[in-house]
């Protein structure tokens, strides 16, 4: 191991002895090393709450500050740009046992990270429903659409739409009397970055089209996933929310 590496790996060690060889010219190179390493950490920490604001108040600022800590501990950044700094949290959570009583809690984490993502993403303009109207009908099964930059979809076993508006000032808090899984969509079609909770059948038709499925194909998955689906319903939404930016007719298909 390098001696940047030894350096690096003792930033974020519990031992609070610095790494052999180094020195200071006070002669107290433990005391400085843990300054810095504080500085380190707290700087760290500072990045994850500012990712995962939401995350932070379900638990408090105590219980995520010693739960920051054992993520930097065991995940320490690998660049100077923190922007994506905390993409491995939703994991390490559901592995972090003082959480086992939160099971929702990662599921926000990889909801809060879409949402940066998506601030970061590059702009594009989203479709106008112009150019869907412009298409014969009998071309339409084969459409394909081009994604916005900022499009994620999120499938969730828990409310993470409902918990996430409630405690990021989007909706009023209040009791979760159905307790039921919810799929969520977030995009950035505009300035700002929008969370929406979707119907039936909604993720697997979004996702579908997507990863490149006709749009035909696209609705047949979603009715097989969900008796409920209402397509019309879904391309309304799919182009208020602004969530492509591109179709490709039949003639243009490959």
């Amino acid at each position: 191991m390098t001696s940047q590496a030894i350096f690096s790996a003792a930033l974020v060690s519990t031992d609070p002895s610095a790494p052999d060889g180094l020195t200071a010219w006070n002669g107290a190179p433990d005391r400085r090393f843990g300054v810095y390493r504080n500085n380190v950490m707290v700087g760290l920490t500072a990045a994850l709450q500012s990712r995962f604001p939401v995350v932070e108040k379900l638990v408090g600022a105590d219980f995520f500050a010693a739960m920051a800590r054992a993520f930097i501990t065991a995940h320490p950044p690998l660049s100077p740009l923190l922007l994506a700094y905390g993409d491995a949290l939703p994991t390490f959570v559901e592995g972090f046992e003082p959480a086992a009583s939160l099971p929702y809690l990662a599921d926000v984490a990889r909801l809060e990270i879409a949402r940066s993502r998506a601030y970061h993403a590059a702009d594009a303009a989203p479709l106008d429903p112009a150019t869907l109207a412009a298409i014969p009908p009998e071309s339409l099964a084969s459409l394909r659409f081009g994604p916005h930059p900022s499009l994620t979809i999120l499938r969730s076993f828990h409310p993470i739409v409902t918990i996430w508006a409630m405690n990021a000032g989007e909706a009023e808090p209040a009791p979760i009397t159905v307790w039921r899984g919810e799929d969520a969509v977030v995009v950035r079609p505009e300035m700002l970055v929008e969370v929406r909770r979707l119907p039936p059948g909604g993720a697997v038709f979004l996702q579908s089209l997507a990863d490149g499925a006709p749009l035909g194909d696209a609705a047949v998955r979603a009715m097989e996933a969900s008796a409920d689906f209402d397509l019309p319903a879904n391309l309304a939404g799919l182009f208020e929310a602004g969530l492509f930016t591109a179709i490709e007719a039949p003639e243009e298909l490959p």
